[in-house]
């Protein structure tokens, strides 16, 4: 499937039903749906008047607009277990229309302004029954710091309502999502971390924290160093030495900020090395590359030694994996993210 028309510089993908002809549209806008949000069953009307789908990169972030007709989108395990989707979150403004979100136990209807996040590693369904349009930033899982239950006990509401950092929030992040391809990569990535520190303290806000709290400090420097291996994956000379180098501290503090995770700092990279060999050999972006040409990419130096720690993770050789993935009815439907942050 092709966008519809040229993608603007600083648009990751355009797609619209814009000029294509009524029999055509229903078809081209449920897979539209299906690349941008995931593997999921849809329900959409029997003709479809108007869709159109803007995905941007802000850092490490994806920003999406999207505006169309009613339509039910329910994410099952069936499809969970058979995606990658599962590291991701959305945080997702109404901006008009109005929408019935289901999760974590939770139903909630949102109205027009209200800002709410859903999860992708657990079943989720949401129905928008009128034209609408909303704007969503779609961030990893870790990148929020906050552990499963507290992510559970913020999906599916109207997170920060009646609060002023809640009032302020919707229009902040719908302007974001408006302008993300227009930063360039350093002001993008300043702006990108901006914005999760806002959704981390709306989050916090909502669990009932003391935002005056001091966060623990080696948890919060994990973290950082793990946006930076995470970004830094097909640099061959990413060795513990260059990581403490780049942070100023010494590889054995290095050492013990890893042993908070119960890893290593070497096991920690090869493992983030091998998901994103995993999402390239599984997805349309490798399938003209050879497998050899995927590992090097992402800073594997040694093909037998790649295909043993491939093999070993998965339980499946990487030519194994590449070939279940293309016989898989689910490929049609993945992600247009950024590499995992």
């Amino acid at each position: 499937m092709e966008t519809s028309e040229t993608v603007p510089e600083g648009v990751a993908a355009h797609y619209t039903t814009e000029g294509l002809p009524v029999s055509g549209r229903r078809a081209y806008w449920r897979e539209a749906l299906s690349r941008t949000f995931g593997p999921v069953d849809m329900k959409l009307p029997d003709e479809v008047e108007h869709g159109t789908i803007r995905t941007s990169l802000l850092g490490r972030l994806q920003a999406v607009t999207v505006e169309g007709d009613p339509h039910q989108a329910q994410r099952t395990r069936r499809l969970i277990a058979r995606s990658d989707d599962e590291e991701f979150v959305v945080v997702k403004i109404l901006d008009r229309g109005s929408l019935h979100v289901e999760q974590d136990t939770r139903e909630t209807r949102l109205r027009a302004g209200q800002l709410f996040v859903y999860d992708l590693a657990r079943p989720v369904r949401l129905t928008v029954p009128e034209r609408f349009s909303t704007k969503s930033l779609v961030l990893s899982r870790r990148a929020l710091g906050l552990t499963e239950s507290d992510l559970r006990r913020i999906t599916a509401i109207p997170l920060g309502a009646g609060s002023p950092l809640g009032r302020l929030m919707p229009p902040l992040l719908s302007h974001l999502a408006d302008s993300a391809g227009s930063y360039r990569p350093k002001a993008g990535a300043l702006v990108a971390g901006r914005a999760v520190s806002l959704i981390q303290t709306l989050a916090e806000e909502h669990l009932g924290r003391d935002l005056r709290d001091t966060p623990d400090p080696s948890r919060m420097t994990l973290l950082r160093i793990q946006a930076h291996v995470d970004e830094n994956l097909t640099d061959r000379g990413l060795t513990p030495e260059a990581i403490a180098r780049h942070h100023h501290m010494s590889v054995r503090h290095l050492h013990k900020l890893f042993e908070l995770e119960g890893t290593t700092v070497r096991r920690w990279i090869q493992q983030r090395r091998l998901e994103q060999c995993r999402r390239a050999l599984g997805g349309r972006q490798g399938r003209g590359r050879s497998i050899a040409a995927v590992a090097h990419h992402w800073g594997f130096t040694n093909a037998s030694h790649f295909s043993r720690s491939f093999k070993a993770t998965y339980g499946l050789s990487p030519r194994e994996w590449r070939n279940t993935s293309l016989h898989s009815p689910q490929k049609h439907a993945h992600w247009i993210l950024p590499a995992h942050p």
